[in-house]
């Protein structure tokens, strides 16, 4: 067995004669979708696969399908014959432009194979002679293939040969996305190794040293160091931070991405010619007293540097000089230049240095980047970038990032040991509070952890925008948008449009073992951010915190807030909330009761009026036609007059649900909060924490003020045991038949993933009653109901889902302390999402 590695982004070339079994290969080793066969393209444009006049549109339909693929980081392999050097010369080409790497896989069985191959099949017309010109072809290109630029040549000269072969997908060198950290990135050092010392002290590491007391080694368990390039030069001792950072990579506790001043220093080793400026003959002056073998030594370890790494599941990038987002785990040598010396505009300062393209000013990319090169007084962030270069060799500091706390730690530098060419600058990127509406205008795509690439619509960006500029409160404290929630499927139960049995069925198919089933409260949804002091020097914004509504709205007047909020500060503070979760601020999902102190205007002018027109118009209806079948007509009337009884009492129920939701308030008096989850503090998110957790700390603030915080009922299902489900149902109808509105069923665990990926985070199941004041009066009309049942719930699942993994994205990016636009843009996105056309009653 013969195993050919293929790098897992890459673009793979199939080259060989008609014949040689290359749809085969590609059949049996790749996936269909990876897969694009210059047959099927002939096929796409001409209807028929053997059509060679159609041949130049094929090849224009493959390459463009191939390099949408490659943008999209998707391996692609290229099934055509690719035996003339014109054809490969493009795929190379298109590779390159897509900063991937080439393998080309030489299918080359003996003449014969191929050619009974072809006699077998009837739509192989063509003669003998055209196999073998290919082969010619391609014996000729067999030795060029690399010079062509392939990074991977792989011949396969028999047919047991390629039968023989097992493809194996592997990672490129900088995918280090497995690794998820904590690490502590590390900032241009250039030869101060005491500062150096100093910094992993400071950042709990244990320096080992040799016996002549060198060091050699550094560990801090549980933490691994990055340092982001140019170690060398300028400093008084390049070769002792070698050794170190050597020793730290060679025994798995750091990892080393090149600088611009290694990759000259690497040149000068090997005898290059080299300009020795820039310190580059200090460290050579420096490594000539050192022995020849640890010259060699630097030599191999410059040489072996992979140019950047990609981290933490996509979450973190480091490169020395930074990188943009559509080279991130790309290999090419446009990439190692880009990680090396960034991008320079081509004209030069009034120093003589580079002007380097601000690439991290336009950087909207998931991933933080982290790197150093251009070196500052102090580390900014820039769009969820950060230079960690703050010129300890010219007398400035030696800093490290920690992550993903964010922390930075810095040590100052002993001395200035080389004057800078140009004075040290702070850059005058964007600031990370100002938002910019181009972040949230037009089509967007935003990147998640828990689903995926979200996009947002142009029109829907345009909606959001309208409401949120007119009536949100100040965006800095609104870091999370509740997500809409799907309700259950229909149920096959008469007289009943939703029922807990369909969302115990959901759950379980689901492979969720247990379930919560949660009171659904007779109020508005709220979020809270709650400080336990001025939240200004977090937030931005005096005062303790924001109440407000599902769409960005404050509940009440300044005034009535600041007054809500600081009752409740009280009782978060008393039942040790605060202390507990080791923070000075909180946001809370919650109920606002009661309804009415949100929506007396809907109350007013739509349930009311509604309820008044029915109770005054029925009335004086049923009593005509009663007089009307008085005088003898029953017969003629009857129908009519069942239907206008039948539409009174309706009336009176519709009267009655909306009521339940009303009571008097004066001021907050009357006003009552029913906190079920806490979705961040400082530093953390609490999604992974069960249900369970989340309602015992409400508890706690229950029994600190029950006259300010009202709790939810809940109930704890055992999907598997039909007696649990049988106890949840009943509370359910005790629920509704007592007019509660009914209730939420989520797994019991909170986030959950399954086999189709994220789980609906909850869904509803609402009572008959309450139904009533959604749909109208008379929905359960059999005409009514019967049109009800067809409700389609597919697009509602869908938005809930792609809703809730924005807010995750939103609190982790919270957590993370990341710059507000991009905390902002995924509030934004749920907030557009809202204006999807769907059915609101669902």
């Amino acid at each position: 067995m013969t195993t050919i590695d293929v790098p897992a982004l890459s673009l793979v070339v199939l080259v060989g004669a008609s014949g040689s079994g290359k749809s085969t290969f590609a059949r049996r080793h790749f996936l269909g979708t990876e897969v694009i066969s210059s047959d099927f393209c002939r096929g796409l444009v001409a209807d028929d696969e053997n059509d060679q006049a159609a041949t130049k549109d094929a090849f224009d339909v493959l390459h463009y399908i191939a390099g949408k693929r490659l943008a999209a980081g998707r391996l692609t392999v290229v099934d055509a014959t690719n035996v003339q050097p014109e054809a490969r010369k493009q795929l190379v080409a298109l590779a390159r432009e897509h900063d991937v790497l080439p393998v080309a896989i030489v299918l080359d069985p003996p003449e014969r194979v191929c050619l009974e191959r072809n006699e077998a099949r009837p739509d192989r017309d063509f003669g003998a002679h055209v196999v073998v010109r290919q082969r010619q072809q391609l014996r000729r290109g067999l030795r060029s293939l690399k010079r062509e630029g392939f990074r991977g040549v792989h011949v396969l000269s028999s047919v047991e040969e390629i039968d023989a072969v097992s493809i194996e997908r592997t990672r490129l060198f900088n995918d280090l996305r497995h690794e998820t950290g904590p690490f502590d990135v590390i900032g241009d050092i250039h030869g101060c190794r005491a500062e150096l010392e100093n910094l992993l002290e400071l950042l709990d590491y244990k320096v080992i040293r040799d016996a002549e007391g060198r060091a050699v080694d550094a560990a801090c368990p549980g933490r691994r160091a990055i340092f982001v390039g140019d170690l060398v030069d300028r400093g008084p001792d390049t070769p002792g931070v070698l050794r170190l950072v050597m020793g730290m990579v060679a025994s798995g506790n750091a990892v080393c991405v090149p600088g611009n001043h290694e990759d000259k220093l690497l040149r000068a080793l090997r005898g290059k010619d080299v300009r020795k400026t820039h310190g580059l003959a200090e460290s050579l002056e420096q490594l000539a007293a050192e022995p020849s073998e640890f010259r060699a030594q630097v030599e191999a370890f410059i040489d072996g540097l992979v140019s950047h790494y990609v981290f933490d599941d996509g979450r973190l990038v480091v490169s020395h000089a930074g990188l943009v987002e559509r080279m991130h785990g790309r290999a090419s040598g446009r990439v190692r230049a880009f990680c090396l010396y960034g991008e320079t505009t081509g004209e030069t300062d009034e120093f003589g240095l580079p002007v380097r393209y601000p690439w991290a000013e336009d950087y909207r990319g998931r991933a933080m980047v982290v790197y150093g090169h251009t070196p500052t007084p102090v580390p900014e962030w820039i769009n969820n970038t950060i230079c960690l270069d703050t010129g300890c060799v010219f007398g400035g500091v030696l800093t490290a990032l920690r992550y993903p706390s964010k922390e930075l730690v810095s040590t100052p530098a002993l001395e200035q040991y080389y004057e800078p060419a140009r004075p040290l600058t702070t850059s005058t990127g964007r600031e990370p509070d100002v938002l910019d509406i181009d972040d949230v205008s037009g089509r967007r795509v935003i990147e998640t952890a828990h689903h995926g690439r979200l996009s947002i619509r142009a029109e829907n960006a345009a909606a959001a925008l309208e409401v949120m500029s007119r009536f949100a409160i100040d965006p800095r404290l609104v870091p999370y948008l509740p997500p809409t929630m799907s309700p259950v499927a229909t149920s096959p139960i008469p007289g009943l449009l939703e029922h807990p049995a369909q969302a115990f069925d959901a759950y379980a198919g689901m492979g969720v073992a247990e379930v919560v089933c949660e009171e659904k409260h007779m109020g508005s949804r709220a979020v809270v951010l709650l400080g336990r002091d001025d939240l200004s020097e977090r937030f931005g914004l005096p005062g303790f915190g924001a109440l407000y509504t599902r769409t960005g709205r404050s509940f009440f007047d300044p005034a009535t807030t600041s007054a809500f909020l600081a009752s409740l500060r009280d009782v978060v503070a008393k039942a040790g909330v605060f202390d507990d979760l080791g923070t000075s601020w909180l946001l809370l999902d919650a109920e606002l009761l009661p309804w009415s102190a949100k929506a007396g205007d809907l109350l007013r002018n739509q349930y009311a009026a509604v309820g008044a027109a029915a109770r005054t118009s029925l009335p004086t209806a049923i009593t005509a036609l009663e007089a009307v079948a008085a005088r003898g007509l029953s017969a003629e009337v009857a129908e009519l007059l069942e239907r206008m009884k039948a539409r009174a009492v309706n009336a009176d129920r519709f009267t009655e649900a909306y009521r339940r939701y009303c009571w008097p308030t004066d001021g907050l008096e009357g006003v009552r909060l029913a906190p079920f989850q806490v979705l961040a503090s400082e530093g953390a998110t609490y999604h992974d924490r069960p249900h369970a957790w989340h309602l015992e700390l409400a508890d706690r603030l229950v029994a600190a003020a029950p006259s300010l915080i009202a709790p939810t009922r809940r109930v704890y299902v055992d999907l598997a045991d039909e007696s649990s489900r049988s106890t949840a149902t009943s509370w359910w109808e005790e629920l509704t038949g007592a007019g509660g509105e009914g209730m939420v069923v989520k797994p019991a665990g909170n986030l959950t993933r399954t086999a189709k990926g994220l789980a609906q985070p909850g869904l509803k199941v609402r009572g008959q009653e309450y139904l009533r004041l959604i749909y109208g009066p008379d929905y359960t009309e059999p005409a009514n109901f019967d049109r009800l049942r067809n409700r389609n719930l597919g697009h509602k699942r869908s938005l809930a889902l792609r809703e809730y993994a924005l807010g995750l994205e939103a609190l982790e990016r919270l957590a993370r302390n990341e710059p507000l636009w991009r905390i902002h843009e995924c509030v934004f996105a749920v907030l557009a999402l809202e204006s999807d056309p769907t059915d609101p009653r669902l």
